[in-house]
């Protein structure tokens, strides 16, 4: 197997929530190697592990609507984790009162700050049954989930991506007024073409080096005969070694070749909010030609990836959640992915329908309620020896 020599990781050593879903409110130390959470089906595994996910980027991994995640008949929750880099111990938090007009809240140590300053605090990876839909669902989703991995390791990647957008929102309004001629258009047409062409180079750069460490852990991990590439579609039309002015140049090109479309549709027809990346599985698109067991193991291979991104570029290790991992993994394979993480310094969250045999701290969960083995089997052991004095 490709398993490279990791660094020191990140931990979060606490997470505190309050009205998050069906969750009762609590505080919940956690180890910092592998951690549990088993039950039978819709306790609450899944919840807790998006609480965490959520307290660490702002982002959910199950909805787009944040006033989702609050407890029914209430109107706020607030979420809170105590972690340990290699400099201090810190803490962040996010609040949302769901009314209307309301943001998300981020703070850090207890001060107030931006989402973007927020974001990548905690570098985390989710591994989840809905991951497939990176597969076999919409550009979109490929887009988002790419963005979100790719801001977690470059803070200027993520303010790039949020000029953006206002300028993709302001460049549809200009378009659907029949404006385009204005001065006003021209101006922001240039600042568009900058934000696009440096968003298009940084996805570029970041799928050519992820693209290697991806085909290089599906052969060890799966199969050594099968070539798995990861590709970035652009309308570029540039091939080999590609700058930022080279991108701009093309896509000015772009623009004028669809001008008429654009002005006919009311809407910008040009840009990397058009763009996919595509997992190509011997040459052949993995979304129409892999089975549903490869589709899973260019997934996981992917996550795996990532995590050697981040190391590379934070010199340290994410934390890593699996949900539902009995659904995904057959024992042996289960076994060997536990004793990878057991054996090097990668903090692990996982959620599993059965209590699995392999040395970590277990959480019971039922009914919103998240009971810590060891202190039920303290309190256990406390009774009998009171009992027995």
């Amino acid at each position: 197997m490709l398993w490279n020599n990791w660094g020191a990781g990140l931990k979060i050593s606490n997470i505190t929530y309050l009205n998050f879903r069906n969750l009762e409110n609590s505080s919940i130390d956690l180890s910092d190697k592998i951690n549990i959470f088993y039950g039978k089906n819709a306790q609450g595994k899944t919840s807790l592990l998006e609480a965490i996910y959520y307290s660490s980027t702002g982002i959910s991994f199950k909805t787009k609507k944040t006033s989702e995640m609050i407890k029914y008949n209430f109107d706020e929750f607030i979420s809170s984790i105590s972690y340990q880099d290699y400099i201090a111990n810190n803490k962040i938090s996010v609040r949302f009162k769901n009314i209307t007009g309301a943001k998300k809240e981020f703070f850090f140590n207890k001060k107030r700050i931006s989402q973007t300053d927020f974001y990548g605090k905690i570098n985390i990876i989710a591994y989840i049954p809905e991951d497939i839909i990176l597969i076999n669902g919409s550009p979109k989703n490929r887009r988002d989930f790419f963005d979100i991995e790719i801001s977690q390791i470059d803070k200027e990647y993520l303010s790039n991506l949020k000029n953006y957008d206002k300028l993709l929102k302001i460049r549809n309004k200009y378009l659907k007024e029949n404006k385009r001629n204005t001065e006003e258009f021209a101006i922001y047409e240039k600042e568009f073409v900058k934000y696009a062409s440096y968003i298009i180079f940084t996805r570029l750069e970041y799928v050519k080096s992820l693209s290697i460490i991806l085909n290089l852990q599906y052969r060890k991990l799966f199969n050594i005969e099968q070539e798995l590439n990861l590709k970035y579609e652009t309308n570029l039309d540039k091939t080999g070694k590609v700058t930022v002015e080279m991108i701009q140049e093309s896509l000015q090109k772009e623009i004028l070749q669809k001008k008429h479309q654009e002005d006919r549709y009311k809407f910008s027809l040009v840009g990397p909010h058009k763009d996919d990346y595509k997992f190509l599985l011997n040459g052949y698109e993995a979304k129409i030609s892999a089975s549903q067991g490869e589709k899973k193991s260019i997934i996981f291979s992917l996550k795996l990836s990532e995590i050697e991104i981040i190391k590379k570029n934070r010199k340290e290790n994410p934390v890593v959640i699996i949900d539902d991992i009995t659904s995904y993994f057959d024992e042996e394979r289960r076994k060997s992915i536990l004793e990878f993480f057991n054996k090097r310094d990668i903090q692990v969250l996982i959620s599993s329908t059965d209590k699995l045999d392999i040395e970590a701290k277990n959480f019971y969960v039922e009914k919103g309620i998240i009971e810590d083995e060891n202190n039920v089997n303290k309190w256990y052991s406390n009774i009998y020896n009171w009992k027995w004095r």
